[in-house]
């Protein structure tokens, strides 16, 4: 019984810090700050974005301004960026993490990424066939491990080019 007391009576103290943070809907209209960037180069260095999508590891997801903070590994596919005019671009990456930080900020590490429009449909198909023979071949352990992980990329590169 006294362990019930002691929960109500904290339960009717809780902290004014606690009661003015209210989640609601993310607002279209906020802008977020973007940086997507390379081991090598930056592509947006704290730009202002409308909507982010990416290919995260849970599954496919948008990102818009007021979003919960979180950290999201991703897997190969594509980053969208939708800027203040609508205009999307689209880069294809190959892994990384997407951290979402309170105040509207979004920060983007990958390991690899390329504008989705600079592959060929063809060539990626072709590699994709060469990396599926290497993975069920006769080759080492290793070799077939390398060819399989090559061959669920170019797997994610030939979707992310057939919904262009």
């Amino acid at each position: 019984m006294s362990a019930l007391r002691l929960l109500s009576s904290t339960s009717r103290r809780v902290p004014s810090a606690f009661l003015q943070q209210k989640r609601g809907y993310a607002e279209a209209a906020s802008k977020l700050n973007l940086s997507l960037v390379l081991p090598h180069q930056a592509i947006f260095t704290s730009a202002d974005v409308v909507q982010v999508n990416i290919s995260a590891a849970t599954g496919d997801m948008g990102i818009l301004a007021n979003h919960v903070p979180s950290i999201e590994p991703l897997r190969p596919g594509v980053v969208e960026v939708i800027d203040s005019n609508n205009a999307s671009k689209k880069w294809f990456v190959s892994s990384g993490f997407a951290n979402v930080h309170p105040g509207n900020k979004l920060t983007i590490n990958v390991v690899e990424a390329a504008p989705l429009d600079s592959f060929s449909p063809e060539a990626v198909r072709s590699n994709l066939q060469e990396a599926l023979k290497v993975a069920a071949g006769n080759g080492t352990e290793e070799e077939k491990l390398e060819a399989r992980i090559e061959a669920d990329v170019y797997e994610a590169l030939q979707h992310a080019l057939g919904s262009k």
